[in-house]
């Protein structure tokens, strides 16, 4: 084989100076369709794990339970180091990112998304496009990053399936543009053109498990040679249009009679079908015939003395169409070094000025300028007890002793919060399970530092400590929001302080999962689905409080509050001295505003002029009107805005603040049971303030103020909104009926079917209320005889179609239920507790 195999860590280092040279790159795709095992016949040819093992290892699934269940929790990094021996002799070093497919860990597809520079897009060729494929594609296009497409599974095919070339290449076709569809609807003008086509040798076809893998450009050669035509004529009839006509022997460009056959059938798909098929069956005869055309005749008589059947097939592939050959000249001529993406990535990711010493090298990965490094996750060491931060320089350097500034996720340029300045005491080296220590890491390359683990919670930037005026770089925005929550608590009271800690390392070690302790106590995690939170909390248990006894609440459902309707009259409340009072109104929010401000669509950033402009012409508001807006809430970011809507009142001003911080009191914890507001605007109309500074203090304003909102809430209608899961569900088409009567038990409904022609699996997309999605896989899987794959991702937020505040309705228990969880008083406050009358 053309690929010399030698694995040090002195040559990665002195690799790691030549930034074009380096490829950084993470493999993505839907859930099973082949990712962790298509790496490991990468990580086979840099000679790690034996070629005969790769594809069955798994080397990427470095935990117990990963390789128990068959599926990715966490994404993996690792560093390759090739050599091939092409035209030039080249070496090159790979960082390849490993991430999880199940929509519940889409957050760790993200946090390896914003540290490469491109990805190996993998699709399953039966299944084709799913929607998680569809999904992270999105996600890395809007991280401008590069995308290369494998269609993987092809054994599939040829065994299981035993389609015709023309079916097949049909079914490759639709993959292919399926995926250019999704790549030009979301593609940023600044990377320059991007189109997906086999000719183009940005696409290739791979079975991961039997680790064998072609491109057009393969076959091209090999024809090449043997029927001494030039490469470039051959290969442009291998794909597309083009048939052979056997008597005439021309190229055609319709299929006119049933003798001509498809250029790419005849010569790329047929020879494999029938050396796999009279391998499989036993024909070696026929087998050493087509051996012969093709000219492997040498490899077939060497392996007919030692293997049979399917593992003689195996070899005979992997020695002719090695996957990693065809994988590696893919990234290394399509996928971009870190040179060439920090050009046009740098302005997404940076937040200072476009034009400043930090962001010029960042663009051009300069090793010798200021430090910048991003660390998008920690890992947890090999015993659980620390936790390594790994990340990526974007410029500068890193070496042990190195003293460095660290800005948290919550840190804002000129202020003091969540910044720390450290030294770096060891710079470790990734290889999947391993971790090597290494002397001097620059710009380009992805690494783990050990010893921050104290001042990072889930992701930082990292500059010098000289670096006065640097920005950080921008956090990463998930596409999954944490919606499924448990209360947690412990059996023996004295090991509560085990249990905070316990749970600080836990969300440590996952970019989604939030910790949140309640008012009342009550200690609580939130995943993304029910699948994510039974993993964080086995992580829990076994790794993080191991032999402490915790038990776990039922799944609790964070509800939100919202109105319907105007309020029906103007209310007032007069401060408790009697000598303020203050008019409140409320009304709701249109839907798609609440949800474009919920998702980050619309900054809520009141200064920039963006802003404004948008609410003016998408959502036709009166340009006064968006001039008053005085905060969004809660957390100053949330669904819910403040408006100002009084004329020329005296000392305004000076009880804002007041106003303000009641109104994120108020609609962090709303009046029905305690749960965000959402979807609200209150409009204060007229405020009578005393003219004496000290009898308008904070202390007068923010109870009356939190109470005239409250009213004014009570008397619009209330509602409550619970959250909805997205359902994909993929199943064949004969087990269908069964999908839809569970859905119907689960009060879901099914908004779209779909099957593909000749494809036996249907895709059922369906809305499913959270608070029915517990157990749901698990009857699905049991009413189908486990055919049927359910994924569910959070979508929306969907009004309860009953009045919280009369007895016997649904809306009433729910909110009942959590007054009592939450310990408040178990009646409702009255609008008459609320609101004064003149």
């Amino acid at each position: 084989s053309d690929l010399m195999v030698e694995f040090t860590v002195e040559k990665i280092s002195s690799l790691m100076n030549s930034p074009n040279s380096i490829r950084n790159l993470s493999v993505i795709a839907h859930v099973d369709h082949g990712k962790s095992t298509l790496t490991d016949s990468l990580i086979a040819a840099a000679g790690i794990i034996s070629i005969d093992n790769a594809g069955n290892q798994r080397l990427m699934d470095t935990r117990d339970d990963e390789q128990e269940r068959c599926i990715t929790i966490k994404s993996t990094g690792i560093s390759l180091y090739y050599q091939l021996n092409g035209l030039k002799k080249s070496e090159y070093l790979i960082n390849l990112i490993d991430s999880p497919g199940h929509v519940d860990f889409s957050s760790e597809v993200t946090a390896a998304l914003r540290i490469t520079d491109g990805a190996l897009v993998v699709v399953d060729c039966i299944e084709e496009v799913c929607v998680q494929t569809e999904t992270v594609l999105r996600q890395a296009l809007s991280e401008r990053i590069i995308p290369t497409l494998v269609i993987n599974k092809l054994d599939r095919c040829f065994i299981e399936l035993s389609y015709s070339g023309e079916d097949a290449y049909k079914s490759f076709l639709r993959i292919i543009e399926n995926i250019n569809i999704i790549v030009s609807a979301y593609h940023d003008e600044s990377i320059g053109e991007l189109y997906l086509y086999p000719t183009k040798d940005n696409i290739c076809f791979a079975a991961g498990l039997h680790g064998w893998a072609f491109s057009i450009e393969k076959f091209a050669i090999i024809y090449s040679k043997k029927l001494n035509v030039p490469k470039k004529k051959i290969k442009s009839k291998l794909w597309g249009d083009n048939f052979y006509d056997p008597e005439t022997k021309k190229w055609l460009k319709k299929k006119d009679s049933g003798k001509i056959i498809r250029g790419f059938t005849k010569y790329c798909y047929d020879p494999l079908s029938i050396l796999i098929k009279k391998c499989v069956s036993e024909n070696y005869k026929d087998a050493r015939v087509i051996c012969e055309k093709i000219g492997i005749m040498e490899i077939f008589d060497t392996y007919l003395v030692k293997y049979k059947g399917k593992y003689l097939m195996k070899r005979l592939l992997q020695e002719w169409l090695p996957a990693h050959e065809v994988l590696l000249q893919m990234i290394i001529n399509h996928l971009p070094s870190p040179l060439k993406s920090q050009a046009y990535r740098t302005e997404l990711i940076y937040e200072g000025p476009i034009d400043d010493s930090y962001s010029k090298a960042m663009k051009s990965c300069d090793k010798n300028g200021p430090l910048m490094m991003y660390v998008s996750k920690m890992i947890p060491n090999t015993d659980k007890t620390r936790f390594l931060a790994f990340g990526r320089i974007f410029s500068g350097y890193i070496k042990p002793g190195l003293k460095v500034k660290i800005m948290g996720s919550n840190y804002i340029k000129g202020r003091d919060k969540d910044l720390y300045t450290r030294l770096v005491p060891r710079v470790i080296l990734c290889m999947g399970r391993r971790f090597e220590s290494i002397d001097y890491v620059p710009s380009g390359n992805t690494l783990a530092l050990s010893g921050l683990d104290q001042c990072i919670l889930k992701n930082a930037t990292i500059t010098n400590d000289t670096s006065q005026n640097a920005y950080p770089i921008k956090a990463m925005k998930f596409s999954v929001h944490p919606v499924v929550r448990k209360a947690i608590k412990v059996s023996n009271p004295n090991d509560l302080p085990k249990l905070l800690e316990g749970l600080k390392k836990l969300s440590r070690s996952d970019p989604m999962v939030q910790c949140i302790t309640e008012d009342n106590g009550e200690h609580i995690i939130a995943g993304a689905g029910e699948l994510h939170l039974e993993i964080c909390l086995k992580d829990l248990r076994d790794d993080y409080l191991s032999g402490i006894d915790i038990a776990t609440s039922d799944p609790i459902i964070p509800y939100r509050e919202t109105v319907f309707q105007e309020s029906d009259h103007t209310c007032m409340a007069k401060s408790a001295n009697k000598h303020n009072r203050i008019y409140v109104k409320c009304s709701p929010l249109v839907e798609k505003l609440a949800y474009d401000i919920e998702n980050g669509y619309i900054e809520t950033n009141l200064k920039t002029n963006s802003f404004h402009k948008k609410l003016i012409e998408e959502y036709k508001w009166e340009k006064n009107t968006s001039t008053k807006i005085w905060c969004f809430g809660p957390d100053g970011s949330g669904p819910n805005m403040l408006v100002d809507a009084t004329r020329s009142i005296q000392y305004l001003d000076e009880i804002k603040d007041s106003c303000l911080s009641a109104f994120q009191i108020a609609t962090k914890k709303g009046i029905l049971m305690g749960e965000n507001m959402r979807g609200i605007s209150f409009q204060i109309l007229d405020v009578m303030l005393h003219a004496d500074a000290i009898h308008r203090g904070g202390g007068q304003i923010i109870p009356t103020f939190k109470r005239v909102m409250y009213a004014a809430f009570i008397c619009a209608r209330p509602r409550l909104m619970e959250p909805i899961f997205l359902v994909n569900i993929t199943i064949p088409s004969i087990a269908i009926g069964s999908v839809y009567s569970v859905l119907a038990s689960k009060r879901g409904r099914v908004f779209e079917e779909s099957t593909k022609a000749g494809n036996p699996i249907s895709l059922v997309k369906a809305y499913l209320p959270v608070s029915e999605s517990f157990g749901f896989t698990e009857l699905l899987r049991a009413e189908t005889s486990g055919q049927a794959f359910p994924q569910c991702v959070f979508d929306h937020w969907e009004l309860v179609d009953s009045n919280p505040i009369e007895l016997d309705s649904k809306a009433y228990s729910i909110t009942k239920e959590c007054r009592k969880r939450k310990g408040l008083d178990m009646s409702i406050p009255t609008l008459a507790d609320l609101e004064d009358k003149l």
